[in-house]
């Protein structure tokens, strides 16, 4: 098998991806923060750990100079993406996360020419965030060459958060939303619009959200004006019409400690049989001026599930040797069907 690092391995969605990997013929050295974590999943698996901060540049440096990727999947990813990136420029290593943070995207891409003179790729967002709607976005790009506009949309039948999802979100409490609009990504407040979609599978209101296509589906398609959405209740849509009357308090650090308290203390994320139940869904859909249109819809595996998939798949590519040198999206990459090849993925064109 295959060996590869994979740092966060003993958070929710890096155990799911260790547990998965024999699948695809890889074999993770489990990496992180807490050793005792570590060494209880490393006896689990049967696997090789090594345990650092990633403020130990030295030991960092050290361990990625013995394998030639990456797989990072310890967020916050706007706190720790930036020393491993910076640290696989320096030991010649590609550099793979599960983000969905537009910031970490746009860093990511700020580091373009110097990942091509280290001879490596750096492509965040292997995850659910975002290889089904970055395939999607270049898909109907694909149908539609003239398009200006995409919407995006995503939701989740009888999925949940993990703990890390969560705590990314509530760092952001308050922090309004994005949108691209004449190829400059522009702040909007959070649910600034909202609207109805049809998943084939159930029909459900989304609203806007700052996801990280806004950045990464610019780079793959080059359509200037981009949306993104979430399934959401209507209540909760209609509530946040208010949001600039208490977002100053969601910010105080104070709010925003005391709800990733309340975070900690609940489940990691979604249990093994809640995983084989839920179904993720993704809708998009492209115009142009003059009113043409394309849509399209798929649907697949539970997003943490999708994420420990799409993740694998990318890093036997890698390991493979199927890369492009410098900042890459995944479908930008890997093309259009890149999420097809994912067990349990179903897609069609619906207009």
């Amino acid at each position: 098998m295959q060996e590869f690092l994979l740092y966060g391995a003993s958070g929710y969605t890096g155990s799911l991806i260790a547990r998965t990997a024999p699948s695809y013929g890889l074999r993770p050295v489990l990496a992180g923060r807490s050793r005792e974590k570590l060494v209880a999943l490393a006896q689990t698996l049967g696997l090789d750990y090594v345990a650092f901060d990633l403020s130990d540049t030295k030991n960092l440096e050290e361990t990625l100079r013995r394998y030639p990727v990456v797989l990072h999947a310890a967020g916050p990813f706007s706190h720790t993406a930036a020393p491993m990136m910076e640290a696989c420029l320096r030991t010649h290593t590609h550099y793979l996360d599960i983000t969905g943070e537009i910031r970490v995207f746009e860093a990511a891409k700020r580091l373009d020419i110097k990942a091509k003179e280290a001879g490596i790729m750096i492509m965040p967002g292997v995850g659910f965030d975002v290889v089904p709607t970055d395939s999607l976005a270049l898909y109907l790009k694909h149908r539609l060459p003239q398009a200006d506009t995409l919407k995006l949309a995503f939701a989740s039948l009888h999925g949940g958060w993990s703990q890390g999802t969560a705590v990314t979100m509530a760092e952001g409490a308050g922090d309004g939303s994005a949108v691209r609009k004449h190829g400059k990504i522009v702040h909007v407040p959070l649910g600034h619009k909202g609207m109805w979609v049809d998943f084939g599978l159930k029909r459900l209101f989304v609203m806007t959200i700052p996801w990280g296509d806004i950045s990464t589906a610019y780079s793959t398609t080059g359509i200037p004006n981009i949306e993104t959405y979430t399934g959401a209740p209507p209540a909760t849509f209609r509530m946040l019409k208010y949001q600039a009357l208490f977002n100053w308090l969601l910010r105080m650090p104070f709010m925003r400690e005391k709800a990733i308290r309340k975070i900690r203390k609940g489940p990691a994320g979604p249990t093994d049989e809640q995983r084989v139940k839920a179904k993720s869904l993704v809708w998009g859909e492209v115009t142009t001026d003059s009113g043409q249109s394309a849509r399209c819809r798929l649907h697949g595996p539970e997003g943490y599930t999708l994420t420990a998939h799409a993740s694998l798949l990318i890093t036997r590519k890698v390991l493979e040797k199927n890369i492009h040198t410098g900042y890459q999206t995944p479908a930008g990459c890997y093309g259009p069907d890149l999420v097809m090849e994912i067990p349990g993925v179903f897609r069609e064109d619906c207009d």
